[in-house]
């Protein structure tokens, strides 16, 4: 949930948003340099024990093409568009919410086609662009128009500004924008409020006035509610937390309004009904009339420790022991090349990107130097209500708008990654500011706890350790913590993971159980849809590939030895999926057919083509429940499969726009628009997927929806790719052999050396006091010798 709460008047300029969101305010931020090694983590000072802790120095191969813009660049771009007279830009301090302003700035992702010329043939890194968004609040109708900013670095006479279009589906990066006036919506709620207060007094004992005694919040519903022309919103008034926890999310009061805000001018703006209890009124004065006469008056739910994430209850046994930790006894076993976020783990390799929009991103990644995946990483994540009651069944989020990079706060250290992780920063830019999350990013490996390979035979026993390496942040997106992990496996195996946590969206209970469990006191688990979509550009031995389908069918075959009877059996049905218009793609019934990029091109020694096959990893990979969404528009076409298959083009680089919840009937990007016809036999193939889960909270989600419940996950494999399992190349295995009697007569270790050196218990306790919160860096006007600020985040 993304409730855009009227608690305080935080005027956001570039996204037209009120927003004071409980529980993403962010952390307290302390001093912190940006050259300033992290305990153990950034090759600083020696640990004592088994190890040294430092980074595994490498060199990166070549330069992270992927890699958002630098400090100066940031900083000239910034200068460049304030210079160019007729955008008529204010600088974001000094802005209203009818002035033009510079939403954010990144890179333009090179075209794949420019990146492999770079990457493969040793061509001429991609020429530099800048993607700057612009919001014009001048217009009486305000819209986010997006630009290509460059050649990078600027220079007075070769470098330009235009409109980016070509990478959208509408054909013009443009959304108009119809709640500019954050500020003002957020005083017309409040005074709403206050002209009904001897109501709520009565119904919620409280107020919702802008008053500091205030015990009550107001809430809008995402999106906007588009219909007959005109801009409508719900809003709820909501119990505020009374304690430590922002609990807001899981105290309904379910007294609602709906406004209609069309256009810009506030005196024409009117509440146009009320909803409470599963009544309804259509005017106010409608609404005041029949709350006199209401016959059940349940009261709001209220703060308590029952919304406390503390330690509660009768403590476990035992409990007091210390838990089981990794340590890694001889220092990390993965490189990373800090400069250029470039990562070497085994045989893998691979390049971090990091962006405002969607968070963290994986690049080039390789096996043994030839390349499996250009392209891997988020689209976008929605979650979309169900409900009774008005706000919650026009409640459809896409976070990217609120920003999954610009979510990534520091780990917790030992209890977010293990104590033994190495850490990454990530740098984003909005508000002509570049922020800094330090530690936000880590990097780790661990022993799964059961092995890659066993077997036990008459004469020995074989097995080998399962390690794992991760790649993990956690975004908090309103209530919701998104955990979002790569993780890369011996045997070649890729596997990506959501994990939810925080507080749920709850509704108000009036007594129907058809959207949801009544979990405590006035309080409905509020039945939802997650659904997280993430590109995949395989390529497999080159971009010319084909999807193959193969399927266990059932059958009934007379064969020659069966004396004409037919036997009831099963065989494998293969086929290609040849054309996008068979490339959407649900999860066939009991599991039975599974898809693979393969390259028909280069079969293997046995006359195989060799692939990559993906599936359903663990937990549930729910595609969206609702058909035709009435909130959603044509803005989130992605979600009504498991997983889709498209040639590739440099002009669909993404399936879904952060901004497309704006004006979701009409989207920058419909992704319905990238499937016309093409061929995939043999052809630059991109995957798209979706985690996600069907959620119906339960008492088990107070106050705290957990990660063991709560998570999807979808793995690559690889099909006849290899000549066999790549995962018997590690010596951490062992061979046991035994005689009859079941004594051990030899052991093989393959050359593992146990280590013997003692290590220090207090080098693997959690370093808690290196969790800060974000530096921010002033771009415009900017001092290059620059001071850095502190920031507490939100």
């Amino acid at each position: 949930m993304r409730l855009i709460i009227c608690l305080e008047l935080c005027f956001v300029p570039f996204l037209g948003q009120v927003f004071a969101r409980p529980g993403i305010s962010g952390p307290a931020a302390q001093p912190h340099s940006l050259d300033r090694p992290s305990k153990r983590r950034d090759g600083g000072a020696p640990v004592s024990g088994c190890s040294s802790g430092k980074d595994v120095a490498i060199t990166a191969p070549k330069k992270n093409i992927f890699q958002s813009l630098t400090d100066r660049e940031y900083a000239d771009v910034t200068a460049y568009l304030h210079a160019q007279e007729e955008l008529n830009l204010t600088a974001v301090v000094n802005s209203t919410s009818w002035d033009n302003v510079i939403v954010s700035v990144d890179l333009l992702q090179p075209n794949k086609t420019d990146a492999l010329t770079y990457l493969d043939d040793d061509g001429s890194a991609p020429t530099r662009y800048a993607r700057a968004t612009l919001q014009f609040n001048s217009k009486l109708q305000p819209y986010i128009q997006e630009y290509m900013v460059g050649p990078l670095p600027i220079k007075h006479g070769s470098s330009r500004y235009e409109e980016l279009n070509y990478i959208f589906t509408s054909g013009r990066g443009r959304t108009n924008v119809y709640n500019a006036d954050g500020e003002a919506i957020a005083a017309f709620n409040l005074e709403v409020g206050t002209q009904i207060k001897d109501i709520t007094k009565k119904l919620l004992n409280g107020t919702a006035t802008g008053a500091d005694d205030d015990s009550l919040l107001i809430a809008g519903s995402d999106p906007l509610i588009h219909s007959g022309g005109r801009v409508y919103q719900w809003n709820e008034f909501y119990s505020a937390h009374t304690g430590e926890f922002f609990s807001e999310t899981v105290l309904p009061t379910s007294l609602q309004f709906k406004v209609d805000i069309t256009g810009r001018d506030p005196s024409k703006w009117k509440v146009v009904g009320w909803y409470y209890d599963g009544n309804y009124w259509p005017t106010t004065a409608a609404f005041r009339k029949g709350s006199k006469t209401l016959t059940r008056k349940p009261g709001p739910n209220v703060d308590g420790s029952w919304t406390s994430t503390d330690q509660a209850g009768d403590k476990l046994p035992r409990d007091h022991l210390y838990p089981p930790i990794s340590v890694q006894p001889d220092g990390p076993r993965f490189g990373v090349d800090r400069e250029e976020n470039y990562v070497e783990w085994m045989d893998f390799s691979f390049y971090i990107s990091n962006h405002k929009e969607v968070g963290m991103q994986l690049h080039d990644i390789k096996y043994k130097g030839e390349r499996l995946i250009y392209e891997f990483g988020l689209q976008e994540a929605l979650a979309h209500y169900a409900s009774q009651d008005p706000l919650h069944a026009s409640s459809a989020y896409l976070d990217t708008s609120y920003g999954m990079g610009t979510s990534q706060w520091n780990l917790v250290d030992g209890f977010d990654c293990p104590s033994h992780a190495t850490y990454l920063n990530t740098t984003f830019y909005i508000s002509e500011t570049t922020h800094v999350h330090p530690n936000s990013l880590c990097l780790f490996e661990y022993d799964a706890g059961y092995p890659i390979q066993r077997h036990l035979t008459g004469t020995h026993v074989s097995a080998t350790k399962n390690i794992v390496f991760t790649v993990r942040a956690v975004s908090t997106v309103g209530n919701y913590d998104y955990l979002f992990e790569y993780s890369f496996h011996y045997d070649g195996t890729i596997a990506v993971t959501v994990r939810a946590s925080g507080y749920i969206q709850g509704a108000f209970w009036s007594g129907d159980g058809d959207y949801g469990f009544h979990i405590h006191d006035n309080l409905s688990g509020s039945m939802h849809d997650h659904v997280i979509n993430f590109k995949l550009d395989l390529d497999i031995q080159g971009r010319k590939n084909s999807l193959l389908k193969t399927e266990f069918v059932p059958l009934s075959q007379v064969y020659p030895w069966s004396d004409g009877q037919p036997i009831n059996t099963m065989k494998i049905d293969h086929s290609y999926i040849t054309n996008e218009d068979d490339g959407k793609i649900t999860w066939s019934k009991n599991g039975a057919a599974s898809y693979a990029v393969v390259n028909k091109d280069q079969l293997n020694s046995f006359g195989e083509a060799p692939g990559y096959r993906i599936f359903p990893n663990s937990g549930s990979t729910a595609y969206l429940t609702v058909q035709s969404s009435s909130a959603l528009g044509q803005s989130a076409n992605w979600a009504n499969h498991n997983l889709y298959a498209l040639q590739h083009h440099d002009t669909e680089p993404k399936s879904a726009y952060a901004f497309n919840s704006h004006d979701p009937h009409n989207p920058a990007v419909d992704f319905e628009d990238f499937f016309n016809s093409e061929s995939l036999d043999q052809e630059d193939i991109v995957l798209y997927f979706n985690l996600g889960m069907h959620h119906i909270p339960n008492t088990a989600d107070l106050p705290n929806t957990v990660t063991t419940t709560a998570m999807s996950s979808i793995a690559i494999a690889p099909q006849n790719y290899f000549a066999g399992d790549v995962s018997r190349r590690t010596i951490h295995g062992v061979r046991l052999s035994y005689d009859e009697k079941s004594a051990v007569i030899d052991k093989k270790t393959f050359g593992t050396k146990q280590p013997t050196c003692a290590y220090d218990m207090k080098n693997a306790a959690p370093d808690l006091s290196s969790f800060v919160g974000e530096i921010e860096i002033p771009k415009f006007p900017w001092n290059p010798s620059g001071s850095l600020q502190t920031n507490p985040g939100g």
